[in-house]
């Protein structure tokens, strides 16, 4: 007989960056789960955001998806179908998506403990290891701070880099393009990323001029939602066209793919709803021969790559992954090379996730920070 889920428990932690990614994001938003079920069984799972609705989605998991998955059977693909009906009438994807990776993260956790092994032995590793890229939320920094992360990324190894634009003049993103690009050398890989600060007019007016640097992709130039103009744009970029942290479902993905709107995808895995959808939308991906480079969360996302048929590049936004904040208690599931600038795991790893955050029950003390805060920083912790 089949385990069956008994309860679902929730907390926050807001951590503040170590290097901030300007006056609208100086920090970031964990939402630890722990899972509990009838025969003793424990999963440890967390939603994430970086800046709207962290309470908002604590809200949904507390509120509406703890007693509905109650009683429920652990399997996590039966789960997220279901609790994706029972959700959507709040919207089908975005806080709604973002809450369900609690769940589903935490059922594979669970799932993987139990076969007393990782996530990426429970799925099958398909690959030793995965190229990783160097990448920084860094418009808001000088040319000079800008020239020593690049610098950094060389050092460490990086074999490809992201940097972002969308200044007030262009003049000054092709200043800052070419200066990073001197510094990389002609032989390693660019990407650009305008967090949808553009529109299409512009969006044609930058690659005129940025794409003279030799660009690997432009990362999501215009809004999001914007399927019509992607289509536009790709059909005449010379340029590959990135996006898809902002896009939340497989049908989203699908509408963006068979459209021809887009190159590479780049799927976070919790704002999806966790790796159930992940993997459906990765197949969805690789059925129709487009690349996927998975944004963000490189504990995470660096675990998944490996167990993908393909391979993928995975982003390391500089001293932002979650061991670097400082809010794991133990050791990360993945390490990064700096001999060869790719992702695999680490001989440190726990099963299930292979990691867990700091204080993992709701009623164990919140760890000592002083490391942190003899940096000027805090972590905070709550659970109402």
């Amino acid at each position: 007989m089949a385990a069956r889920i008994t309860g679902l428990t929730t907390r926050l932690i807001t951590v503040p960056l170590l290097r901030s990614w300007g006056a609208e994001a100086p920090e970031n938003h964990v939402i630890i789960t722990e899972l509990t079920t009838d025969d003793g069984g424990t999963g440890h799972g967390f939603s994430w955001t970086p800046t709207i609705g962290p309470q908002a989605v604590k809200a949904l998991l507390d509120h509406d998806i703890a007693p509905f998955v109650a009683g429920m059977d652990t399997n996590p693909e039966t789960i997220w179908d279901q609790l994706w009906k029972r959700l959507h009438e709040a919207g089908g994807g975005g806080l709604t998506t973002i809450a369900m990776a609690g769940v589903d993260l935490a059922l594979w956790d669970l799932r993987a403990r139990q076969a007393g092994t990782s996530v990426t032995g429970l799925l099958g590793q398909r690959q030793e290891s995965v190229e990783v890229y160097g990448s920084g939320v860094n418009l808001h920094y000088t040319l000079e701070q800008l020239v020593e992360q690049a610098e950094r990324w060389v050092a460490a190894g990086h074999n490809a880099v992201k940097i972002k634009v969308g200044k007030p003049e262009l003049r000054e993103d092709a200043e800052r393009v070419a200066a990073v690009r001197q510094v990389i050398g002609p032989d390693r890989l660019l990407m650009i990323d305008a967090n949808q600060r553009w529109d299409l007019a512009h969006t044609f007016r930058a690659l005129d001029i940025l794409g003279e640097y030799g660009l690997e992709w432009l990362e999501e130039p215009i809004r999001a939602d914007d399927l019509w103009a992607y289509r536009r744009l790709r059909k005449h970029s010379p340029v590959p066209i990135a996006l898809g942290e902002n896009v939340h479902t497989i049908y989203r993905f699908r509408d963006f793919i068979e459209a021809e709107a887009v190159d590479i995808i780049q799927p976070n895995i919790v704002r999806v709803g966790g790796i159930t959808p992940f993997r459906r939308i990765v197949e969805l991906a690789r059925t129709h021969s487009i690349r996927v480079a998975p944004h963000l969360l490189p504990e995470l996302s660096g675990q998944l790559a490996l167990t993908l048929a393909e391979p993928v590049s995975v982003e390391d936004v500089e001293d932002a992954s979650f061991g670097q904040l400082g809010i794991l208690a133990g050791s990360s599931p993945v390490r990064i090379s700096n001999a060869t600038g790719t992702i695999r795991l680490s001989s440190a790893g726990l099963p299930g996730l292979g990691f867990e955050f700091a204080g993992a029950s709701p009623l164990t003390p919140a760890p000592d920070t002083s490391a942190l805060e003899s940096k000027g920083n805090r972590i905070e912790y709550s659970n109402s």
